[in-house]
């Protein structure tokens, strides 16, 4: 829920950097119960940050007080009140939130007339947090986005199931970017340290539940209102049955529309003109099969042609972009998911025309694009890890492209891509190919922090060699 306001995050981040977060201190209650207006608290406790639980038993969650300014629902509509057991925390099943079952993620959409593009992974290790004198094991997602091809957000969020099946939000450490440049880690926050954690989902979500998806105002402030459990959703190759509408309430007193999906969670985002909804997630989209040949087609010769490009081979470049165009019109034949679909057309549209007028760099950013939403294809057909080793051999090729534009801003923002989607690989390569990614990543990261953009290039050369000759163990 990362942040205040705005497509912020998987559920709602992208413009974090135009809401930054209010300047509220915050502070818990101490003593007896607030209004309705406010947020809850039960009375017989001291009070302290720690947000130690409250009342006969201890079982309900001590509340930060909320600005007066924010219309915040009363006080008995909300079901995120009593504290939660964690016998199970990192077995997420909770259909319409279902973190432990859902690898990666992809969805697309449009912010401030931009594409946008988040792509979040479920990765291998967890995380221990202290919340309420106890400590919960987490799992750990990476959220990352990207606007207009650049990267802009990425954020680890740690959730965990509660025994009634509802999932519970434990914070998230956040990095934003502008120009290539870390700028902002405001977002960042912890359940324990900075307020309670906070239910992302109830277990048995129904028509008027209200919940705290982000419960820290002065960090981050977000409340939902079920509005519908029983919504038909456009999937993304089909109708989807028992989808939940919510709307979700900013800290600036602006709301905007949530939609969850079984066995995808997060669905759709709207507000403020911008649109984020997902295109495709695995293992729910997985199909059975080999990577179908047209989409092998279009992310081969998507690479062959950005090596024409490279040395003016504006022939080869030429038959390669028709037998791309080709294969594609054969795939859209069948079921494409329906967000992936305009940008694979785009893609080709603009390679097709950056060849014909033997544009070296708009046909070389062209191909990338092409690659990319091939490989977001074939996610269905792959394992993971070889989609996300792909997509950084992409980055390292992006960053060669921005270093002969002189773009030092998309050099480092590329090199903070790859450093991040190795993240997502670590633990998937033998341990000797890690240390060989790491060297070359590490490279690129010194000759950025020095400002030596050819040198940046070269290792990120060496890093695609690198990457040609590695696969998952398993």
């Amino acid at each position: 829920m990362h942040g205040d306001g705005g497509l912020e995050g998987r559920r709602g981040r992208s413009v974090r950097l135009r809401r930054l977060v209010l300047g509220v201190t915050v502070a818990f209650v101490a003593a007896a119960c607030t209004s309705d207006s406010n947020a809850a608290s039960s009375s017989g406790s001291s009070g302290s940050t720690s947000g130690m639980p409250t009342g006969t038993g201890g079982t309900t969650i001590r509340q930060p007080i909320v600005p007066a300014s924010i219309p915040v629902a009363p006080e008995s509509e909300r079901v995120d009140l009593e504290m939660p057991t964690f016998s199970d925390p990192t077995n997420i099943t909770n259909p319409l939130f279902p973190v432990s079952s859902q690898d990666s993620v992809l969805m697309l959409g449009h912010v401030d007339g931009k594409p946008f593009r988040t792509e979040v992974t479920l990765l291998p290790e967890t995380q221990i947090i202290e919340w309420e004198g106890r400590r919960v094991e987490t799992l750990v997602s990476q959220y990352n986005a990207f606007l207009d091809g650049r990267i802009q957000e990425v954020a680890y969020d740690y959730y965990a199931q509660a025994d009634d099946g509802s999932v519970w939000y434990f914070g998230e450490d956040v990095y934003d970017f502008i120009d290539g440049a870390i700028v902002v880690t405001e977002g960042t926050w912890r359940s324990g340290r900075d307020g309670p954690a906070a239910m992302i989902m109830p277990g048995d979500p129904q028509v008027g539940d209200v919940y705290r998806t982000e419960n820290a105002p002065g960090f981050v402030f977000e409340e939902v209102t079920v509005r519908s459990v029983d919504q038909t959703l456009k999937g993304p190759t089909g109708p989807i049955e028992g989808g939940l509408l919510a709307e979700e309430l900013h800290s600036d007193g602006t709301t905007e529309q949530k939609v969850f999906a079984p066995g995808y969670g997060e669905f759709f985002t709207a507000g403020g003109g911008d649109v984020e909804a997902l295109a495709l997630a695995v293992p729910t989209d997985a199909l059975d099969g080999e990577v179908p040949a047209e989409l092998t087609t279009l992310s081969d010769g998507a690479l062959e042609i950005f090596d024409a490009a490279g040395s003016d081979d504006w022939a080869a470049a030429s038959a390669t972009v028709r037998g791309m165009v080709a294969a594609w019109q054969t795939y859209r034949g069948g079921d494409v998911p329906r967000l992936i679909e305009p940008r694979m057309d785009q893609a080709l549209s603009t390679l097709a025309g950056a060849v014909r007028v033997r544009k070296a760099t708009e046909a070389r950013d062209a191909a990338i694009q092409a690659a990319r939403s091939s490989l977001d294809l074939q996610l269905s057909y792959r394992p993971q890890a070889e989609i996300d080793l792909a997509r950084m051999d992409l980055w390292a090729a992006q960053l060669m492209v921005d270093e002969a534009a002189g773009d030092v801003a998309g050099v480092g923002a590329d090199q903070f891509a790859l450093d991040y989607d190795r993240d997502r690989i670590r633990d998937a390569v033998d341990a000797r190919d890690l240390t060989r990614i790491d060297t070359e990543i590490g490279a690129i990261q010194i000759a950025v922090a020095d400002q030596d953009l050819a040198a940046a290039a070269a290792a990120a050369g060496r890093l695609r060699t690198t990457l040609a000759g590695i696969g998952p163990t398993s």
